[in-house]
């Protein structure tokens, strides 16, 4: 069946409900049929060391994402070569699923830096990128462009940078991630390595 994917590209280390809230926003918009937060083992833009492992970031992600049938998981990335540049991953989609069809969804921050990406003209020109609000991120890059659309979503400025820094400061991070995040963040003692990225 053909299906309008979204993809939300990320380290998630860790995902918390910001990522959830804008997921499952563009999920319901309309524009796609579901979303797939597509986690990516090593982003050309981060350092290797400073993230989680990748196989417990994508526990994380499955965890957080199990009972939402509109939200799903990939660990494409993990198959591609290193590090995972978002024009290979799409190549390799389009052709594992040419049914489908692909958009992007990044925030207002990343589309700053977006002439930066590997082949950005080439995505531009065959996919569309669905743009959320960042704080103190205006939108007017590529504003004009067809394939660039604003979503409105509540402007959160909830990131993991943040979650690690309160977990640095030994403090609770409860309601930042989903419940059952947090209990698998305890369960398997992840606490002291986020502390460490």
């Amino acid at each position: 069946m053909n299906k309008r994917i979204g993809l939300f590209f990320g380290s998630f280390n860790p995902i918390h409900v910001g990522h959830l809230i804008i997921a499952n926003a563009m999920a319901q918009s309309g524009k796609v049929d579901v979303v797939w937060f597509v986690v990516s083992p090593q982003n050309p833009f981060k350092e290797q060391k400073s993230l989680l492992n990748q196989y417990d970031r994508l526990h994380l992600a499955r965890v957080a994402t199990e009972n939402n049938p509109l939200l799903s998981v990939s660990d494409i990335e993990f198959a591609l070569p290193k590090p995972s540049y978002t024009i290979d991953t799409l190549t390799y989609l389009q052709e594992k699923y040419p049914d489908h069809s692909f958009c992007i969804l990044m925030g207002s921050d990343n589309l700053k830096h977006f002439h930066k990406w590997k082949n950005y003209e080439q995505i531009l020109k065959y996919y569309e990128l669905v743009v959320y609000p960042r704080p103190g991120e205006e939108v007017d890059t590529y504003e004009e462009h067809p394939h660039v659309h604003q979503m409105k979503v509540p402007l959160l400025d909830i990131s993991a940078t943040y979650i690690r820094k309160l977990l640095k400061a030994d403090k609770d991070i409860r309601y930042l991630v989903p419940d059952k995040v947090y209990s698998e963040i305890e369960r398997m003692n992840l606490a002291g390595v986020l502390k460490r990225t």
